[in-house]
């Protein structure tokens, strides 16, 4: 929607302190598939249209300002409330704080992430076109406890709203509620909310109020627009059962999405994906994925039972196999990844590549057709294309105290239970025998062999195994002896024979 004229300046109300959440983290950072719950309204206003945004702090202030940097690097206004007056003297701290600007207040609060443009469009556009004072989103549930009653007059006009607190036994009755969601005349505003007083149960100025104050003044011009909204848009969040409640309604609006743009997800019911992740045409999701954070996965990606890829990049055509667990990593096209596999931060894997069995990789770029396909560890690495590096391979690449890189070049061949301690390179297509341990650099086109030399003694089994049996009788003598009788002394020698 492009800028509204009049403008429109959102207001979120993140002043609160939680406590119903039981939580040290303030309640507008709690996460919601990834992101945090005030990210939800902020981004709704934006997409609606609003030209300014000032979001209203107060518990918690820095620890909000600093996420909010992280996640709108773009830059968004915050001011303080720095006494927890109610929603009415919120508001009045982000409107000074907005300056001199004449149009329409939006105000959101910062626990409501199922709000969406959409919502707040259907709000705007008949409250401007009404040119009413205020416009506000109504609802209605057969039970509204501890939400604000919508108040009606004989010709189903909303003449107020009466908060919980202060409602009358038939009052408590009424199942239209208040969400709280307004779009307010800025010239109104300011004429109306030095009427408000703290003459309530609450003993706070309620912006709820100025719904009152708007009606009264209906007969000479537009006063009050109610739209009439379903429940599940609007509900905020007071403490974690409703937490787990709105995250539901959310994932099955992100997987939904994603369906309907062409993602075969196998069971929705067991699959979690945050409401950054990107997914392209034909993607295959098996059951119990989850996708964390801003994973992009490209067309004709398939990812199989259990894997959980955390802020990864993965290319069209990878077969992601059964629990691939992956972080802060890249894969490319083509590549055949797991299963179980571990890919830590860092990890850059080219097209074509194999990366199998309890794999690990931290840090580390794998070349083009290059191929760890069993019980290897690869830290801090820079392995060329069509390299092979064989089972039970370890780069070691740390002394104690510091991390060292170990570089392969395009073409090594790295034989099984091989030890690599960095730094070291090992150039083009040389090969590295396999039990070695290297620690020097290997010229290309070398073989490496580094292994202590094996060592036959004949007969040697047979006599081992007679002295461990007569070890073995010479303990359960012992364990049999009757009370003060001495077990037999008789030891075997140690010189290897019985």
């Amino acid at each position: 929607m492009p800028v509204a004229d009049p403008p429109i300046a959102a207001l979120i109300l993140a002043a609160g302190m939680g406590t119903r959440m039981k939580s040290a983290l303030p309640k507008v950072l709690h996460p919601l598939l990834g992101r945090p719950l005030v990210s939800y309204p902020i981004e709704a206003a934006q997409t609606a249209g609003a030209s300014r945004l000032m979001i209203v702090l107060g518990h918690g202030a820095e620890q909000v300002r600093t996420q909010l940097q992280q996640d709108f690097p773009q830059g968004l206004d915050t001011t303080i409330q720095a006494e927890q007056r109610g929603t009415g003297d919120a508001t009045r701290c982000g409107v000074e704080a907005l300056g001199a600007f004449s149009g329409y207040f939006l105000i959101l609060y910062g626990d409501t992430p199922l709000l969406t443009a959409p919502v707040l469009r259907a709000l705007i556009e008949p409250t401007l076109a009404a040119r009413a004072q205020l416009g506000l989103l109504v609802s209605a549930k057969p039970d509204a406890t501890g939400y604000g009653r919508i108040l009606r007059d004989g010709l189903g006009r909303v003449v107020g709203i009466r908060e919980q607190k202060d409602c009358s036994p038939a009052e408590r009755q009424i199942t239209e509620w208040n969400p709280g969601i307004y779009l307010i005349s800025s010239a109104f505003f300011h004429t109306a909310i030095g009427q408000l007083n703290t003459d309530n149960a609450a003993g706070e100025l309620y912006l709820t109020d100025l719904v009152a104050i708007a009606a009264k003044h209906s007969q000479a011009e537009p006063g009050v627009v109610a739209i009439p909204w379903p429940a599940e848009d609007l509900e905020g969040i007071n403490n974690r059962q409703e937490l787990a409640a709105r995250e539901a309604v959310l994932r099955k609006r992100v997987l939904g999405s994603h369906a309907l743009a062409g993602v075969t997800i196998r069971d929705p019911e067991s699959t979690y994906i945050d409401a950054a992740v990107t997914l392209g045409e034909d993607v295959i999701i098996e059951p119990q994925v989850h996708l964390r954070g801003s994973c992009h996965i490209a067309a004709r990606v398939h990812i199989d039972v259990g894997c959980v890829l955390t802020n990864v990049t993965v290319q069209s055509g990878t077969h992601l196999r059964p629990y691939t667990v992956a972080s802060d990593s890249a894969i490319g096209e083509n590549a055949r990844i797991g299963p179980f596999t571990h890919l830590r931060p860092g990890s850059q894997l080219a097209s074509d590549t194999h990366v199998g069995n309890f794999v690990e990789l931290k840090n580390t770029r794998l070349g083009q057709g290059s191929k760890a396909n069993h019980l290897a560890y690869l830290g801090d690495g820079q392995v060329g294309a069509k390299v092979n590096v064989g089972a039970g391979v370890i780069f070691c690449n740390y002394d104690g105290f510091n991390k060292h890189q170990t570089v392969l070049e395009d073409g090594v061949f790295v034989g099984s239970d091989s030890q690599l301690v960095a730094p070291v390179t090992v150039g083009q297509g040389a090969y590295i025998g396999t039990g070695t341990t290297i620690t020097q650099d290997v010229p290309a086109e070398a073989l490496a062999i580094g292994r202590a030399r094996q060592s036959n003694k004949a007969g040697w089994g047979s006599r081992l195994r007679a002295r461990l049996q007569s070890i073995k009788a010479a303990q359960a003598l012992e364990q049999n002896a009757e009370p003060g009788k001495p077990a037999d002394q008789g030891k075997p020698s140690d010189d290897g024979t019985p």
